[in-house]
């Protein structure tokens, strides 16, 4: 029998990962930082290699780029990304939305709506469980009608928009002036829209929700 001694604890790597990843996307780490191997080993508690692995899954992801065996970066924020970003998301999101519409249960949508009710914290708090009650409200809303591929990539690039929006230090009002919003408004009107069950109205305001969050963004990186 074959046994691989140098084979990177899997839990070990998801954890650098996952922490790297939360950091560089709230971010605490900023762009083109210098990532050292040595101090992310200590800082997490393994060796070399699951530090390795888990720099690059993130490079995958777009999080961060490696340069040599033993230094990796953050990777820097760019409007051509973001363009590419909101673009996926315009080609993937609305589609899948109007499906999972179909198939959701009314008892999730007033779960959700009571949920949303409860927050009222304005978004820039930028509190990290913000974003997680955010996102986690994002993929129960479009689990129902999206398939494992759809829900990976939707997750990814929801991921990659946020960090572009929690780098913008203001928000941005649907109706053009900049001030502050709260993100259950925007989430308010995607489940208004999901309760009609009409394919083109769940396809407008997911359209909106997508405008809203590339212009935060873009407001931050100018």
């Amino acid at each position: 029998m074959l046994t691989v001694t140098n084979a990177p604890s899997i839990g070990a790597v998801n954890r650098v990962a996952a922490g790297l990843r939360e950091d560089i996307i709230a971010g605490r780490l900023s762009p083109l930082q210098p990532l050292p191997l040595r101090k992310i080993a200590v800082q997490f508690g393994v060796s070399f290699i699951p530090v390795r692995e888990a720099l690059r899954s993130l490079e995958a992801e777009g999080l961060v780029e490696t340069r040599t065996t033993q230094t990796a970066i953050v990777a820097p924020l760019s409007i051509e990304e973001l363009d590419t970003i909101c673009q996926l998301c315009r080609l993937i999101e609305p589609e899948t939305r109007a499906h999972a519409a179909q198939q959701i249960k009314v008892r999730t949508l007033d779960q959700l709506e009571t949920q949303l009710a409860q927050e009222l914290a304005p978004v820039e708090s930028l509190e990290d469980d913000h974003y997680a009650r955010n996102h986690a409200f994002h993929v129960e809303l479009i689990r129902p009608g999206a398939t494992t591929w759809e829900l990976r990539i939707l997750e990814r690039l929801w991921r990659a928009l946020e960090r572009y929006v929690r780098a913008s230090p203001h928000r941005v009002r649907p109706d053009g002036p900049l001030a502050p919003l709260t993100e259950p408004e925007s989430r308010r009107e995607l489940l208004t829209a999901y309760r009609t069950r009409n394919p083109n109205a769940i396809r407008q305001a997911t359209l909106r929700n997508i405008e809203l969050q590339e212009r935060t963004a873009r407001h931050g990186l100018h």
